[in-house]
């Protein structure tokens, strides 16, 4: 059974760190519907000492737009009672948070596979850009794609 288009759809690409449990008190305020929520944060890794920093860019406008769509499709697809999409961009430091995904559903599968779901379409369809800024002070190239992102989404179809 599909969810009403209603529910909250919060999305939000911004420089300044987010909190996991403000944004999970947020999207689940006034309701006691939900029996599940996922929250996946990603971090940025240092890769072994090697990274300074990771630079991301995004397309602005459409980035939004992208998440938001891929979010309103979990909603719909996995009965979501809603989402909460945050994706930081700029130069972010090994340990600090990159994005926030969080699915509140009535059960546990569903808030699961809504928030794989989102990171899935995320890492693959919305406009962002990564490059590395390495400890021994290079700059590398824009990153590439990754194939296993790609199977990780095509496994949604």
């Amino acid at each position: 059974m599909a969810r009403d288009a209603s529910a909250p759809v919060i999305v939000r690409v911004q420089h300044e760190d987010f909190d996991a449990a403000a944004e999970t008190a947020r999207l689940t305020a006034g309701g006691a519907a939900a029996g599940a929520i996922v929250a996946f944060t990603g971090l940025c890794r240092d890769e072994g000492g090697k990274l300074a920093a990771l630079e991301l860019e995004h397309y602005p406008g459409m980035a939004e737009a992208e998440i938001g769509r891929i979010c309103h499709e979990a909603v719909q697809r996995f009965s979501l009672l809603g989402v909460t999409a945050i994706h930081r961009v700029g130069k972010i430091a090994p340990g600090d948070n990159i994005v926030l995904v969080i699915a509140a559903a009535p059960h546990r599968h569903a808030a699961f596979d809504g928030a794989s779901f989102v990171m899935d379409y995320l890492k693959t369809s919305a406009p962002f850009w990564k490059k590395e800024h390495f400890a021994d002070g290079r700059t590398g190239g824009w990153v590439d794609a990754k194939e296993s992102d790609d199977r990780a989404r095509d496994k949604w179809a």
